[in-house]
Parts: C-alpha cells; sequence; structure tokens
C-alpha cells in the first residue's frame, strides 16, 4: 500500500504539533525533540546522555505526557533488582494461586533515569522487552503497550557507582543524543519562564494515532539506490581505520526506519539521501567500537561517521 499526499501532510501537520507541544518543556532543543518522536514512531528507544541540568529527565517525561497512554519512572540505582523493573510472580493466599504484579516496564513510554547506575543483570532485564516488546517472567511471556518506548538517560562525567552499558544494549536504542546546554536566547526565555507557572504538557495524540503513523511510515518508498547507499554506509563503518567494530544490521534497519519517518515528517512520501545524512549520526555513531589507539588521539564515533558520510558517494535523486 502505497502513501498519499494527504496521509503525508496529515503527518506532517501532526508530527510538527507533537513536536512544538514537547517544546514547551524544552526549549530551543527542536531537533533534540524531532530525534525522540523519530525513535518512538520507528519503534526504537531513545539514550540520552549528557550532564546534569540539561533537561534529559524533562524531555523523557514530556514524551509521556503529549501522549494520552501510560508512562512510568524507572530510578535505577545499585540496588534494583530485574523483578524491580518487569514484574514479579507471587502467591496471593487468598486466591490460592500465583499472581503476577506487573513492574513499569508495562506502559507506553518508560524513562529509565540514569541506566547506568544499575547493575548489568538489572540491566539486561530491558534486553528482551526493547528488542521484542514481551517480557518473560517464570517461563510465561507478556506483552507490552503499544506504542512502547524506553527513555534513558545516563550522566557521562559521573563515574563512581556506574557500569558501562555493554555494545549489546547500546545497539538496541535506535538513537543516542544529547540536549546540550542552551543558548544565550533560550537561557533567557527558560529563566523568563520561571516567574510564569510552570509549562504544562497536555496530551495531543493517542496510542492509537501513533500506531497509525507507526504503519503509515512502514510504506514510504525506498528506492533501490537508497539501499545500496545505507549498505556502503554500514560496510565502510567496518572497515575504517579508527574502528574496531562497526555498525550491526540492526543499525542499517534502524537507520531506514528512522529515514522513513524523517521523510514524512517533513511531507514527503519517499526517503532522499539527505534523510540518511540527517540521522546517520544519531543512530550509528553509538553502535561503534573504536581502537584504543584512535580513541587515545581524541577520535570520537561522531567524527568518523562524519568522515564516512563525506566519502561515501549519495545516490543521485531523480
Amino acid at each position: 500500500m502505497s502513501i498519499s499526499q494527504e496521509q503525508a501532510n496529515w503527518f506532517e501537520q501532526t508530527f510538527d504539533a507533537l513536536v512544538g507541544n514537547v517544546s514547551k518543556v524544552l526549549i530551543g532543543k527542536r531537533r533534540t525533540v524531532e530525534l525522540a518522536l523519530t525513535a518512538l514512531i520507528s519503534e526504537g528507544h531513545l539514550l540520552l546522555e549528557d550532564v546534569p541540568g540539561t533537561g534529559k529527565t524533562s524531555l523523557a517525561r514530556a514524551l509521556g505526557s503529549t501522549m494520552k497512554g501510560t508512562n512510568s519512572r524507572i530510578q535505577f540505582t545499585p540496588d534494583l533488582l530485574p523483578g524491580d523493573v518487569t514484574g514479579i510472580t507471587v502467591y496471593d493466599q487468598k486466591q490460592g494461586e500465583f499472581v503476577f504484579h506487573a513492574g513499569p516496564i508495562f506502559a507506553n513510554v518508560v524513562l529509565a533515569d540514569e541506566i547506568n547506575r544499575a547493575s548489568p543483570k538489572t540491566q539486561s532485564a530491558l534486553l528482551e522487552v526493547m528488542e521484542e516488546g514481551q517480557v518473560t517472567v517464570d517461563g510465561e511471556t507478556r506483552h507490552v503497550a503499544k506504542p512502547f518506548l524506553v527513555v534513558a538517560t545516563q550522566n557521562p562525567i559521573e563515574q563512581a557507582g556506574t557500569y558501562r552499558l555493554p555494545e549489546a544494549q547500546l545497539d538496541r536504542f535506535m538513537v543516542k543524543t544529547s540536549l546540550g546546554y542552551p543558548d544565550h536566547a533560550a537561557t533567557v526565555s527558560i529563566l523568563e519562564s520561571t516567574a510564569a507557572a510552570k509549562p504544562i504538557v497536555e496530551p495531543v495524540i493517542s496510542p492509537k494515532q501513533v500506531t497509525a503513523m507507526i504503519e503509515m511510515a512502514r510504506e514510504v518508498h525506498v528506492e533501490p539506490t537508497i539501499l545500496d547507499y545505507v549498505s556502503r554506509i554500514i560496510e565502510a563503518t567496518r572497515t575504517a581505520k579508527e574502528v574496531r567494530l562497526g555498525s550491526s544490521v540492526r543499525g542499517a534497519m534502524a537507520l531506514l526506519r528512522g529515514a522513513k519517518v524523517w521523510a514524512l515528517s517533513k511531507g514527503r512520501t519517499y526517503v532522499t539521501p539527505d534523510d540518511i545524512k540527517s540521522l546517520a549520526e544519531p543512530v550509528l555513531a553509538h553502535r561503534l567500537v573504536l581502537d584504543p589507539e584512535a580513541e587515545f588521539d581524541g577520535v570520537t564515533s561522531q567524527a568518523v561517521i562524519g568522515q564516512i558520510m563525506l566519502e561515501i558517494e549519495p545516490p543521485k535523486e531523480k
């Protein structure tokens, strides 16, 4: 089924409305908000890594509030157990049977705050649900709500009492980005708003409408030349001299899914090379494992992706 231009226009208007609604809280961070919503509609997950006080938690809360679904927050700590995330089965004496008590993971938008503070055992509780949208407890599989988005935050400068996310878990986050400090104009606007009432993010879309957007994005047209372009980018991440481990096939699929959403958000029914270029760094950079010598020389994954995008020739648009 192909997407009509009328449907693309509706998608663009709805996407802009969502961005504007979340931006009431995140002033001057439109691109980050767009990336977050792209992850949601692409059925991916979002990792926010930034210094304290930049609005990571506020963004996650605003994403949950803008949709008329359920949202929850999990404060990750060293003593958090996997059952505290997924839920546990307990024996009910009145009923005479075991009853499952669902954990906070059973929500449309789940904020995993300071995810790197929990032990690897607890972090691994997210692996199945982030990939397959289901949780297996005591041999029984239970599906989580749809749409489903995990927004995880971590602080890169606080190393005491933290556990680095393994590559397998990083690969399950579709997008990794940061907010950064606001510019001068945005800072002034934020300071002005502190005297007024705190902005309230009202729900403007239902989970059913988000699901419709997800289905619509799947039907966006992709030329074979675009598929070839994505494949060449992924291969380049594996052969770059600064890289020890390149992007997985999951990364290639995430980039293509995100590009479809990005195209529709611009009112187009087809993917262009510019869509791929816009998302390459936030989708692929965190999946690379750099050579230790390159890291010592100050090379970053973002710089490697940037160089690859300059070297790989995009297909010519028709």
